[in-house]
């Protein structure tokens, strides 16, 4: 017994150790980025890093916390999950169409983005209220708010540091060390999220999503002067043809009639009455970024419509990459094989972060061999005594005993994955971009943001290998497909986010930042909400290989386009003396 303690005494020190060693590893790194740049962006980079804690925190568990009906979920089926998952997202990078012109004319950046965090982390408070439909909602609505206000505006204001002239050479590096706060945050929360949710509960996860917002806006609080001299309140200038309540009286309340309107028509256009009211209601917002094209100076002309051609190849993107919270998430719950390594073992069960399953009969939802669930004339979940789910596609004769427990790795930890490559990847890609600069061989922004689109869609191909590979589901599918296709998909990420926030901090006419950061996020939000509308469609598909190729050949569609405009693109950023 003595003998057993003294092991675990010594696996936490060294544990402790390491963590000690790689936090300190990971300061002296953060520390030689941050040279050279304005003293502006440390705070905003962890400003942005607690954002996205509590931002992925609750998505990397949001449609598990719907479709749960075990543990005081909502039990939604999983294609209306989906639906709901998919609208959340798209509204989110909606809205910063209207805070982004807000900020530009009226409230300034630092304001709003106080303002957005404050809102979002009260959305995320009042989401942890349990198995509410009101105060669901009403969560939702208000984070929606509060993301309109914070996502484009700490973009420009990260952007607005970098118009000195020492910083310029630096703007497309800047950018790539504040995606790397957003990563990091990103990284850790699913940790958090896994204890907490199996600890504690759904309430207790989406509360510390609240209370890492909170602690982003102190750090910005804090960073106040260091970028008081970016936060500049645009003045109308003479070709701008609304102010601020006629454009919102002449694009929202169109938008918001017209969402309206197609919700109500009976029965559904696009699957759902909720895509159905985005896609309708995103036309007058679609058709204003065409007007102002169309009423453009002819300075600024050609600068818009090559923003406005990137970002209708983008969308395609984001269509894809967004399936990580829905589609990739289903994979990984019910077809990867999760079994917790021998070495993390120990350690993990010691501090409660895994899910612990064994093969004990208990009452669980009825699944059929592709794990669809059965509804009663109630419209209730039909359960039955079986073992639970995840065993179903696992051989009997390489399950546990019965009454003996399995440790799992929680299905959130692999959307970890993806922000644990990012970290690891963007110094590599600076070094590579940077190495290539003083070459005089670095592609230009339209190039990166094309070797984006390439790469990514080769992702997919790797998730049409795991379905062959694991036979359509009928046994559990090695994990290292999943990281895999997370791996080359955040390279294609990295070469394509970060590029995409800086051209459009380079590319903008300086009197519409704001606005045109806003169409990036609108893009985002088109991409997001199409995601939605993927994978609801998960279940229709007998053959999963079906779902990834229909994948794979939205992103094949989108390269080819781009590389029909890329040298007319390398053109135009030429001509407005950009790379």
């Amino acid at each position: 017994m003595y003998g057993i303690t003294l092991e675990i005494l010594v696996e936490k020190q060294y544990t402790l150790r390491t963590l000690t060693l790689s936090l300190f590893s990971l300061s002296h790194t953060l520390s030689s980025m941050f040279k050279k740049h304005p003293s502006g962006l440390p705070f905003l980079f962890f400003t942005e890093m607690w954002e996205r804690f509590g931002y992925y925190l609750m998505i990397g568990i949001f449609v598990l916390y719907m479709t749960d009906s075990q543990r005081g979920g909502l039990s939604l089926d999983r294609a209306q999950a989906s639906d709901i998952f998919g609208t959340f997202i798209a509204l989110v990078y909606l809205t910063p169409f209207i805070g982004g012109l807000i900020a530009d004319r009226v409230l300034g950046y630092r304001v709003s983005i106080v303002l957005g965090g404050v809102l979002m982390g009260a959305g995320y408070l009042l989401l942890a209220i349990p198995n509410n439909f009101a105060s669901f909602y009403t969560s939702l609505a208000i984070m929606i708010l509060g993301n309109g206000f914070f996502k484009p505006n700490i973009s420009v204001l990260l952007g607005n540091l970098y118009n000195e002239e020492r910083y310029k050479e630096l703007k497309d590096t800047g950018y790539n060390i504040f995606y790397m706060g957003i990563n990091i945050g990103a990284l850790v929360c699913n940790f958090f999220a896994a204890w907490l949710r199996w600890n504690i509960g759904w309430g207790a996860a989406f509360a510390a999503a609240g209370i890492g917002m909170f602690i982003g806006v102190v750090v910005f609080l804090v960073g106040m002067k260091h970028y008081a001299h970016a936060d500049v309140v645009k003045e109308k200038s003479p070709d701008d043809q609304f102010g601020v309540g006629r454009l919102l009286s002449s694009v929202l309340l169109p938008a918001v009639a017209t969402g309206v309107l197609a919700w109500m028509i009976p029965g559904d256009i696009f699957g759902s009455d909720s895509t159905d009211a985005f896609l309708f209601g995103s036309l007058p917002v679609i058709g204003f970024y065409i007007w102002t094209l169309r009423n453009a100076s002819v300075e600024d002309k050609p600068r818009i419509k090559a923003l406005l051609s990137v970002y209708a190849v983008v969308i395609m993107f984001w269509a894809i990459f967004k399936q990580n919270g829905t589609a990739l998430t289903t994979w990984a719950e019910f077809y990867t094989d999760r079994a917790m390594p021998t070495w993390a073992k120990g350690a993990a069960t010691d501090l409660k972060m895994a899910q612990m399953v064994s093969t004990d009969t208990a009452q669980y939802p009825k699944y059929d061999e592709q794990f669809r669930t059965e509804r009663d004339a109630d419209n209730k979940i039909v359960k039955i005594a079986t073992i639970n789910p995840y065993f179903k596609n696992v051989p009997e004769a390489e399950r546990p005993p019965q009454g003996q427990e399995v440790a799992l790795i929680s299905t959130e930890i692999y959307q970890s994955v993806n922000p644990f490559f990012v970290v690891a990847l963007t110094p590599l890609i600076i070094f590579a971009f940077s190495w290539l600069r003083k070459r005089g061989k670095e592609p230009t922004t339209p190039g990166k943001i094309w070797w984006g689109l390439a790469i990514s869609a080769l992702s997919t191909l790797v998730m049409v290998t795991a379905v062959y590979m694991c036979h359509n589901g009928a046994e559990k599918a090695s994990a290292w497909w999943l990281v895999g296709s997370y791996g080359v998909i955040t390279v294609g990420e990295l070469c394509l986010s970060p590029m995409g926030l800086s051209m459009v901090s380079k590319m903008s006419p300086r009197h519409l930042t704001g606005l045109m950061m806003g169409g990036w996020q609108l893009a985002t939000s088109l991409g997001n909400k199409l995601s939605g509308v993927l994978a609801t469609m998960w279940d229709r598909y007998d053959d999963k290989a079906a779902f990834f190729w229909v994948n794979f050949a939205l992103l094949g569609l989108a390269t080819l386009a781009l590389s029909l405009m890329i040298k007319w693109l390398n053109r135009i950023f030429r001509e407005q003396g950009l790379h």
